[in-house]
């Protein structure tokens, strides 16, 4: 819902804000080619213009909610809000309210949230804020009684006046805040075909990491569509970063899981996600990444007690970051649709078949290394190195 004639997107960032001018300045930049890159993809017509703590994106009516909803998918953006802009002349923005109004309010309560960054003009935010509440009161008093509830009103009009231009608006929609996609330096993101890998690596995007997706292929144990669901994952996790080269390396696993279960009984799996990390590590050193990004939430598996969580880590020296480490399942799942990840309730289909009867709960890192086949994260380094860039 926006104001008759809406043509501009009002972008607000948050955790930009807490930086230095200098590195507040950067970021501002990334933001708005990151802005400029999802509006190119999305073919909305739509020009950024790079303000000071408010990007814009000029653009026509017909196109302001695809360019709202390209803001809001933006990583660093906090809100958006399709607005009119007017001058900051005071009976501009009554008048401006007054035809909002006219079109939109039709019942129910209302309040004005009313803004005023330039303090040198001839009037404040609580004296526009009073005025534009009667201007919108007469607007529509001769068709419903309006009623006003500054706590929590069914349509709240907002009006933010800037140096040299005012903008009207009706609503704030939320964005997934964060940082912008650069800010940060690249991780390897371990990807399957389950639902909460591709949730993770939304969430080291949103802090401003590129994300370079791996997917270990577990040969004949990871199912017909194993491979097919997650690289649909890291399609749709490109679509917000179409400006990023968004690649999956394939890393070849299926002789290794074999090894595994002939092998190993108890502690399989534990020595499976050993070689992922060392392998992940292997490709990181290979692409210039930072880090490893998991799914891995704390007690979800049997392979995920806080124990086995550190025995395991124990196969990398770099740092392992796992966004969903506190999280419920059910919150996963709920976020999962909302980014457009989630396709069914399967989680891990392959890894499933590869787990043994009985399961490693308490893991001690000299019986398992004991256990396990030798030379296991040789053979991931090599896998690593022999791994296949493919396009999602």
């Amino acid at each position: 819902m926006h104001p008759p004639g809406a043509d501009t997107v009002l972008v607000r960032h948050g955790d930009v804000n807490t930086k230095s001018n200098s590195v507040k300045r950067y970021m501002e930049g990334l933001l708005v080619e990151n802005l400029e890159a999802l509006l190119a993809d999305r073919s909305i017509p739509g020009e950024v213009e790079r303000r000071w703590n408010r990007p814009l994106i000029h653009t026509s009516e017909a196109a302001v909610a695809e360019a709202t909803a390209a803001a809001t998918d933006t990583f660093g953006v906090v809100s958006a809000s399709p607005a009119l802009t007017v001058s900051t002349e005071k009976a501009r923005i009554l008048e401006a309210l007054e035809e909002t109004a006219r079109e939109h309010y039709d019942g129910g309560t209302f309040a004005v949230d009313a803004r005023r960054a330039d303090k040198t003009l001839p009037y404040d935010s609580e004296d526009l804020a009073r005025e534009a509440g009667t201007a919108i009161w007469e607007a529509v008093e001769d068709e419903f009684e309006p009623e006003v509830d500054l706590d929590d009103p069914d349509l709240t009009f907002g009006v933010e006046v800037r140096e040299d231009m005012a903008f009207v608006y009706l609503e704030r929609i939320d964005g997934p805040g964060g940082l912008p996609l650069g800010s940060q330096e690249p991780v390897i993101a371990l990807v399957s075909g389950g639902i909460d890998s591709p949730v993770a690596a939304y969430e080291m995007m949103k802090r401003g990491s590129p994300v370079v997706p791996a997917y270990v292929d577990l040969g004949d144990y990871g199912g017909i569509d194993h491979e097919a669901r997650a690289m649909e994952t890291v399609r749709l996790l490109s679509a917000y970063a179409p400006n990023f080269d968004v690649q999956v390396y394939r890393i070849p696993g299926g002789e290794t899981v074999d090894l595994l279960v002939r092998e190993m009984e108890q502690g399989r799996m534990l020595s499976l996600r050993r070689f992922f990390y060392r392998a992940a590590e292997t490709l990181a050193e290979r692409v210039d990444a930072n880090g490893i990004v998991t799914g891995e939430a704390a007690g979800q598996k049997s392979s995920q007690t806080v124990r086995n969580l550190g025995v395991t880590s124990r196969a990398t020296r770099l740092p392992i970051h796992r966004p969903l480490l506190t999280r419920d399942k059910q919150y996963i799942v709920e976020q999962a649709r909302d980014i457009g990840t989630f396709t069914d309730s399967t989680i891990d289909a392959g890894c499933n078949r590869v787990t043994p009867d009985r399961v490693e709960t308490n893991a001690r890192l000299e019986p398992l290394l004991a256990a396990e086949p030798d030379g296991l994260l040789e053979r991931a380094e090599e896998a690593a190195k022999n791994a296949e860039l493919i396009e999602p």
